[in-house]
């Protein structure tokens, strides 16, 4: 009987913790608000519109159109609002639902970062080597950090503050209020790859062939692993204890999240600048060799490949069992996440490197120099 009072306590606090991961409480409203989610698993467990049976029914709802300008930068979604950064030097605020231009911001180069909304402020870096804290709302600028460089990563918002990384070879952790430096860290090589915060720590690749895991809190160096070459665009997924991260040594590792000991490495046919995806004790990823993998996270096991017609360097997300990815053939796909069985596919007009978001029965992603949002007909 006491087992039962204590399950029932956590049923009605809205979360079970079943087998791999623990299901969040899932409100009406679902963002995804950064590029790996708070989660760093690019999965959102309380997606409930789309699914496998009806995903082939996805139509365009809207596509902006920026111009001649690509946008390799991912979508954030939040309060209704979906914002992206374009090679055109700005960032953009639309409407969710119809697209419509909220706000644009404009910057000193392009923005290649993907940006994250927390706490009703907008951070995204810039080739002008600023990172940026804009009101999400009204695009006022809250405040700007000079890095020194290129600021291609994403940034990570955690516990009142910012985390992202410059060319300049630096790892920083900000104050997310107020744009002041709490601590560096210096790899000595260039780093784009963005970091992820879990449990106390931050990790993130670097151009010197390591993966690094800080102390979230001082910066201080709690392990690094050295992979054969360098972790470029590949950012790092943090589920139950585990970090995994491509690599441009063509492998797929999975690291302890503690010590950094190799768990596993899985071999593709290329380079891996895809991001991780991790659902359900599954690893989703993207490879150079043109083909989206499906890995069993405990064991590296292949599970299925689904061979594109290019290379795929758009990280997946995935959605009550979808796995949804862009590759450079111009395609955005939805696969089955169990079997790798395509679902359905749309032609964008040029190849796909920005990186899926998914939330609330939407898909958005951009394509060439478009950015599309998907719903059901």
């Amino acid at each position: 009987m006491k087992f039962i009072r204590i399950l029932v306590l956590i049923l009605c606090a809205g979360f079970v913790s079943v087998a791999w991961t623990q299901q969040p409480t899932c409100r009406v409203y679902t963002p995804w608000a950064e590029f790996h989610r708070t989660n760093m698993e690019r999965w959102n467990p309380c997606e409930k519109v789309l699914n496998v049976h009806n995903v082939g029914n996805l139509g365009l709802k809207w596509s902006y159109v920026i111009g001649p300008h690509p946008v390799g930068s991912s979508p954030a979604v939040a309060n209704g609002v979906v914002y992206f950064g374009s090679d055109d030097n700005s960032v953009y605020a639309l409407n969710a639902q119809t697209g419509a231009l909220l706000w644009s911001y404009t910057t000193g180069n392009e923005v290649n970062s993907s940006p994250a909304v927390a706490n009703g402020v907008l951070y995204v870096g810039s080739d002008d080597a600023k990172l940026y804290a804009l009101n999400a709302r009204t695009g006022a600028m809250v405040w700007t950090y000079a890095t020194g460089s290129h600021v291609y990563s994403s940034p990570a918002v955690a516990n009142g503050a910012v985390y992202f990384s410059c060319s300049t070879t630096s790892c920083t952790r900000l104050n997310a209020k107020t744009g002041a430096k709490l601590w560096s860290y210096t790899t000595g090589s260039y780093l784009t790859s963005s970091p992820a915060v879990a449990n106390g720590a931050v990790y993130f690749g670097s151009f010197d062939n390591n993966v690094y895991a800080l102390k979230a809190s001082t910066g201080a160096l709690l392990w690094r692993y050295a992979t054969g070459r360098p972790v470029l665009s590949s950012s790092p997924a943090v589920a139950n204890g585990v970090v995994y991260v491509g690599s441009d040594d063509d492998h797929v590792y999975a690291l302890n999240a503690k010590t950094g000991a190799k768990l596993w490495s899985y071999t593709t046919g290329s380079y891996l600048r895809s991001s991780p995806a991790v659902a359900n004790g599954v690893v989703y990823i993207g490879s150079d060799d043109d083909h989206v993998y499906a890995l069993n996270a405990k064991t590296g096991a292949k599970l299925w490949s689904y061979t594109t017609g290019n290379i795929v360097d758009s990280s997946p997300a995935v959605a009550n069992g979808v796995v949804y990815v862009g590759s450079e053939d111009g395609n955005v796909y939805a696969l089955n996440a169990k079997t790798g069985a395509k679902l359905w596919s749309y032609t964008a007009e040029a190849f796909v490197a920005s990186s899926p978001a998914v939330a609330n029965g939407v898909v958005y992603v951009g394509g060439g120099f478009v950015v599309y949002a998907f719903g059901l007909k």
